[in-house]
């Protein structure tokens, strides 16, 4: 082997901090995907729910369609967000939030 002795140790304490840095990394998009995954359930959910809930009343038929498209824009993000599109998946969440938001106002 040609080099210096040392060099050896001196790489090795930087490849554990690059593999500790991963590891936070990776643990965060984790995180990241999972919170997607399960907003975008848990809002499309309720979307669906306020759907019926609103079909079955004297609402106007356009309430109940905005929550079934905001209902339908958030189960996207949830799948967007498994796939690891998780900022795609967020904007879809808001642009879902805001058709049931709309919708809620023509009731």
């Amino acid at each position: 082997m040609s080099g210096r002795a040392d060099s050896d140790d001196s790489t090795a304490d930087v490849r554990e901090e690059d593999t500790e840095r991963g590891d936070e990394a990776s643990r965060e998009v984790r995180r990241a995907r999972w919170a997607a995954v399960g907003a975008g359930a848990v809002l499309a959910l309720a979307g669906v729910a306020a759907a019926l809930l609103r079909l079955a009343g004297s609402a106007p038929a356009l309430v109940p369609v905005a929550y079934a498209c905001g209902a339908a824009a958030c189960a996207l993000a949830a799948v967007l967000g498994s796939r690891g599109r998780t900022r795609r998946a967020l904007w879809l969440l808001v642009a879902g939030l805001m058709t049931m938001a709309l919708g809620d106002q023509f009731d």
